[in-house]
């Protein structure tokens, strides 16, 4: 009979408040390269809502925002670190 693996405890996600709400951002931009970077990874990957706190409407901003920024060149698409 083979063993069993043990499970993997789950990380409790706390809710947190969208961090472009609490700052009054209205509209996320892609010019705006410094504010997008605290979205993505260290690797260039956008990070997820859970992760970030985003809420829905700012998270679709910042994807779309994040995509346009890699297109004109202002973010890299992935790095090697």
């Amino acid at each position: 009979m083979q063993k069993k693996k043990p499970r993997r405890k789950r990380r409790v996600i706390q809710n947190l408040k969208c961090p472009l709400c609490e700052s009054g951002v209205k509209e996320v931009t892609y010019k705006d390269v410094y504010q997008l970077k605290k979205f993505t990874s260290v690797r260039g990957k956008m990070i997820s809502t859970e992760k970030s706190g985003a809420c829905h409407k700012h998270q679709k901003q910042l994807k779309s925002a994040i995509k346009r920024a890699r297109y004109m060149a202002l973010l890299p698409y992935a790095s090697n670190e």
